[in-house]
């Protein structure tokens, strides 16, 4: 359980034991000035719609701010896949391109692999024309 649960289930337990421990003087009358008039309400039923009225403008600002929160996560889980995407092309692109070099470079290496080929091949046929001609 995470700390800030169990700290609002310690807060929560705290404030019923209050109440229940507190009852009778909640449940008093006492006369309340409403500016314009007043009431004899009972205190407790005051403070608990006092209370439901915190706790609902808290639920709706802890609320917006986790739908806030979310679109923006939103936002950069796709930003972040979009970048991803990009960079894997990229790769994907530079690896082409490595393999299109290496190619060149094989055939390159054939070409003047068959040149120094033919290049022996014409010096062993003259050195054995050389050998077979006869000597004057």
């Amino acid at each position: 359980m995470r700390v800030r649960s169990l700290l609002m289930l310690v807060v929560s337990g705290l404030s019923a034991l209050f109440l229940v421990l507190n009852w009778r003087i909640f449940a008093g009358s006492a006369k309340l000035n409403l500016l314009l008039t007043s009431a004899d309400v009972p205190v407790g039923v005051v403070m608990l719609l006092l209370f439901a009225l915190a706790l609902a403008v808290l639920w709706n600002y802890v609320g917006h701010w986790q739908g806030t929160l979310l679109v923006e996560f939103r936002r950069q889980a796709k930003e972040l896949q979009a970048q991803r995407l990009l960079a894997e092309s990229a790769e994907a692109s530079r690896f082409t391109e490595l393999g299109a070099l290496i190619r060149e470079e094989i055939a390159k290496l054939r070409t003047e692999l068959q040149d120094t080929e033919h290049s022996i091949a014409a010096t062993l046929a003259e050195m054995d024309d050389r050998l077979r001609k006869p000597r004057d």
